[in-house]
């Protein structure tokens, strides 16, 4: 297998979308799988399927196909989704509470084990199953829960500050909801949701 560093992060999110299909034919009890079909499913060339798998070893055998079961435990191996990772959310406005209350996070292998927020104790329409902790207890917490992804869902004037402080506690992988890019350091990961950008790129294929 490759380093870790030279392999196309568009690679690893391809690997995510592998998985989804490959657990949407176990579910409907097919065992094997050719490339074809699998890239067909998940919406990529066959040639592009490949090559995403070579960069993590080799698989399949010609004339059969894919194992199902046995590549998608590859690909969870890889992603590191084989037991639950504990996650926080930073900032529970209305969208952390609903990223806090979202269900769909533990069959992909997290777990939101907490959430933070300057006002912690303020009144909210929801209740939560973790506990809502104010930021001074940040650090302490990632460090003693071995944390190290965090969800930030804090206004984009306090992102930078939260970021730096999400660092400094050891997290190293950032879900930024805030619409600013953020500076981290190189061992840092940010992945960037910007729901504005993602409706103006829509806006822009849909023009007649």
């Amino acid at each position: 297998m490759r380093r870790r560093s030279s392999i196309p992060r568009k690679a690893i999110y391809r690997l995510s979308v592998y998985l989804r299909c490959l657990d949407r034919l176990k579910e409907n009890a097919i065992h094997s799988v050719s490339s074809e079909a699998l890239a067909t499913a998940a919406g990529v060339a066959p040639a592009q399927l490949r090559k995403d798998l070579t960069y993590f070893g080799q698989f399949g055998t010609r004339g059969l196909g894919y194992d199902v079961e046995r590549l998608a435990r590859k690909i969870r191996d890889t992603l590191g989704t084989t037991r639950l990772q504990p996650a926080i959310v930073i900032g529970v406005g209305n969208l952390g509470a609903a990223l806090i209350s979202y269900r769909g996070f533990a069959p992909a292998g997290f777990e939101i084990i907490a959430g933070f927020d300057s006002d912690p104790r303020r009144q909210r329409n929801k209740r939560f199953a973790q506990s809502i902790l104010p930021m001074g207890r940040l650090k302490d917490f990632v460090r003693s829960h071995r944390v190290k992804i965090a969800i930030l869902a804090v206004p984009a004037t306090a992102a930078q500050d939260v970021a730096n402080h999400l660092v400094t506690s050891g997290v190293s992988g950032i879900l930024n909801f805030s619409p600013i890019l953020l500076h981290v350091p190189e061992h840092v990961i940010v992945n960037n949701v910007n729901l504005a950008i993602e409706l103006e790129n829509l806006s822009y294929f849909i023009k007649s």
